[in-house]
Formats: C-alpha cells, structure tokens, sequence
C-alpha cells in the first residue's frame, strides 16, 4: 500500500515537473518572441529617428530656400520698381531731347531762313551795283561777296592822284553812282576803307600810309555826305594803311579804296523774327 502511495506520488511530482518545465518553455517562447518583436520596433524606431532626421535637415534646407527666394523676390521687385523709376526718367529725358532738338531744329531753320533773305538782298544789292558801275573796267572795280558781305573794291588811280587825298572828279561820277545805290538801301551801313601800298608817303603833309589811307576814307564820305545826301550816321570811315595787301607784288591792286557794305545788325534780327512767322516755319 504504502508502496502504491510512493508510487503515486512520484507520478504527481513527475507530471508537475513536466508541466513547469512545459509553462517555462512557453513563456522563453513567448520572451524570445517579444524580444524579437522589441528589436524590430528598435530597428524600425532608429530608422524612423534617422528618417525624421533627414526630413528636419531638408525642411531646414527647404526653409533657407524659401528664405532666399523671398528675399531675392523683394530684390527682384525693388530692381522693378528702380528700373520702372529709369525707365520713366529714361522716357522724360528721351522726350525733352527731342524737344531739344525740335527746338534747335527750327532755330537752324530760321536761321537758314534768316541767311537765305539775307544773302538775297546782298545779291540784289551787287546786281544793282553792277548796274550802275557796269561801264566800267573790271581792273579798277571789283564788286563781291564774302561771308554775307558785299564788298566793293575801287582802285586809287580812280579816285586820287598819286600821294594825294583830294577826291578827282571823275572819282566823284563813280561815287555818285555807288551813292546812287546805298540811298537806294537804307537798311544797310558801310565802312569806306582807305588801302596803300608799302612805298613811303614822303608828301610831308601827313605822317606816314596809315594816315594817307584814313584821309583818303574821309575824303569819300564827305563827298557822299555833302554831295549826294547819304546819312553820315550810315557811314564809316577807315585806314587800313598798307597792312591789308591783297597782292604781294602788285603794288597797283593794293592801292585801293574798299567799301564794305554791312547790313544793320537788328535788320538781320527782324529777318529771323519775320522767319519765325513763316507758316513753313511754324
């Protein structure tokens, strides 16, 4: 009996040993697999640690990016701004250039008008002179125009004696006929140029040529004065002595009286402004 008894007791201990030993073998299962469970969440939290990494890393590159781009768009737009204020001052200074030149355009033509008028009066003149004085040897009188000046060149063997400056009368035809044209004209003054040549003056009467040439101017405008009424306040008188040849060699060609006929200053003026009434012009 009491045998029996051992005998079932050793089977209950043995039957619980294996149920221990089978629980221990379970739950070592169950922790193996929990373990296994815990490194692959620990394996998949470092790569989501190292994924959130890179995505700070590239929201921080993405947001120096939008920094820059928001500054270089403010840049942008005030180099618009800035170059739209250019371009305007850019269009005013364009526009008030062709004014500019609009402006000097019609003061060129006006004054294109202004010498057009002039020189057509000059030519009227020199035809008028040539007229009266076309009898004339072309030696001895010379009429021409320079630079918008008519000059007219008359040589002393027609006007004086040799070292004198008392008008001859037959010089005194030849100036009533040049008187003739400047009453005709009374919009223009003139210079009477006496001319010598370099001989000596040895008359004792005078000092040297440059007296010789002024008298001998004198001389001129009295006689257009007293003889034939030209106004003296149109008149001129010069010496040029013999500091203005217009021959090296000939002495005869340099030996001259010159009159220089000069249009009135403000004359000229009212051309321009008549001009400027122009409807060409305008």
């Amino acid at each position: 009996m009491r045998k029996i008894i051992l005998g079932c007791l050793g089977i209950t201990l043995l039957l619980s040993s294996c149920v221990s030993q089978k629980k221990f073998a379970d739950m070592e299962a169950k922790a193996n697999e929990a373990q296994d469970l815990l490194n692959s969440a620990t394996v998949k939290l470092n790569t989501c640690l190292e994924d959130k990494a890179a995505a700070t890393s590239k929201m921080q590159t993405l947001e120096d990016q939008n920094a820059f781009l928001k500054a270089n768009n403010q840049d942008l737009i005030n180099n618009m701004g800035n170059l739209t204020t250019l371009t305007s001052k850019g269009a005013d200074n364009l526009e008030k250039s062709l004014e500019s030149l609009k402006e000097k355009d019609l003061t060129i033509r006006k004054l294109n008008d202004a010498i057009t008028r002039r020189d057509s009066v000059n030519l009227s003149l020199v035809q008028s002179l040539k007229g009266v004085l076309g009898n004339l040897d072309d030696e001895d009188i010379e009429i021409s125009v320079e630079k918008g000046v008519v000059f007219v060149s008359i040589s002393d063997k027609l006007l004086f004696r040799s070292g004198s400056f008392n008008v001859t009368n037959r010089a005194k035809e030849i100036l009533g006929k040049v008187a003739q044209v400047v009453n005709n004209k009374p919009d223009f003054e003139f210079m009477v140029e006496g001319h010598t040549d370099t001989d000596p003056y040895n008359s004792g009467v005078l000092y040297d040529n440059w007296d010789l040439s002024v008298k001998r101017a004198t001389s001129v405008v009295r006689i257009l004065q007293k003889d034939y009424g030209v106004d003296p306040k149109r008149m001129t008188a010069a010496g040029r002595g013999e500091y203005l040849p217009v021959s090296p060699s000939d002495k005869a060609k340099n030996r001259r009286t010159r009159i220089v006929v000069l249009p009135k200053i403000d004359q000229f003026y009212s051309m321009i402004e008549e001009g400027m009434k122009d409807p060409k012009i305008n």
